[in-house]
């Protein structure tokens, strides 16, 4: 039977894919990519040629119905992100869900995300922790942080080096400044860097030092 198969990619160093993404890549009739510009350099680098479809945020809700038809015709496709394993915090849940409610198998290879290695590097508990991901950017931003004021697991958010200061500035005025953090950036990359103490201290370093990249933020929980 046909299938969808959700393909991590690398978040950083390109020898982080495995041997059977690789295979998978070269075996699938399509590639659902949500950029095909970053997954055609991928491809290239590997020499993989296989055609391409445009699958990202601004488009999933009017593609999901032809994958799922095409895959019931006879053809198996690849979800890839541009980093990182699709859905999370990526484009993928859609056509994984349209998938399921239509009896299409679903595999997901596992691979690399950026979480995994950011918390287990932090040096904070990993034996239980909660993936928050993006904040909303404006609308119930501060209502999820105040939400998450008593929450005692292991807090992991994703963040853009622009908005990072203010982000840890939110954080010391809802956890307060004492509470223990670990910002992570370019996670497998060559500049990869944790910069880990409590949010005033990791504050004042990136009010130093102007952060770059992508960034995995990991948040202490509540101790109390």
């Amino acid at each position: 039977m046909s299938k969808l198969y959700v393909v991590p990619t690398p978040v950083g160093n390109l020898e982080d894919i495995t041997l059977r993404a690789l295979r998978i890549l070269k075996e699938v009739d399509l590639i659902l990519a949500e950029d095909t510009r970053t997954t055609g350099i991928l491809l290239k680098h590997f020499e993989i040629k296989k055609p391409m479809l445009s699958h990202h945020k601004f488009n999933e809700h009017q593609t999901v119905e032809s994958v799922v038809s095409r895959i019931k015709s006879g053809e198996n496709i690849a979800l890839v992100s541009d980093a990182g394993t699709p859905g999370i915090s990526d484009p993928g849940f859609l056509v994984v869900r349209e998938c399921v409610r239509n009896g299409v198998e679903v595999q997901c290879l596992p691979g690399p995300t950026a979480f995994v290695p950011a918390i287990v590097s932090s040096g904070l508990p990993n034996e239980r922790f909660c993936f928050e991901g993006f904040l909303p950017q404006k609308k119930g931003r501060m209502t999820r942080l105040n939400s998450l004021a008593s929450e005692s697991r292991t807090m992991i958010f994703y963040e853009s080096p622009y908005r990072l200061v203010k982000t840890l500035t939110q954080f010391s005025e809802t956890f307060g400044e004492e509470r223990l953090v670990a910002v992570c950036r370019e996670i497998s990359k060559i500049h990869e860097e944790c910069v880990r103490g409590t949010i005033k201290e990791v504050i004042e370093h990136f009010t130093q030092t102007e952060p770059k990249g992508e960034i995995v933020i990991i948040l202490q929980g509540n101790q109390e």
